[in-house]
């Protein structure tokens, strides 16, 4: 299972800003200067290099999350389903 963000590296234009957000250094910029997650164990999955990312080119599975705290997932796409209908 994957801990630590997906990052689209079409999307990532190397900014490093998702890198001095991270507490605790999860991420880092490769030789051709895009992020990728040099160490997925040490991520904490805070969500701030999803937060902060301009490019919108990282993002954390809900699904993954779930089962990383215990739970199946399944949790992932209910909060809004009262005004499905509407």
């Amino acid at each position: 299972m994957q801990l630590g963000p997906t990052i689209n590296r079409k999307w990532c234009k190397g900014c490093g800003i998702c890198v001095a957000f991270c507490p605790r250094k999860a991420l880092a910029l490769d030789g051709e200067g895009k992020v990728y997650v040099a160490k997925p164990e040490e991520c904490s999955r805070c969500r701030l290099c999803e937060l902060r990312c301009p490019d919108f080119a990282i993002s954390l599975d809900e699904a993954a999350e779930g089962a990383a705290n215990g739970g199946d997932g399944s949790e992932r796409g209910t909060e809004h389903t009262a005004d499905a209908g509407q």
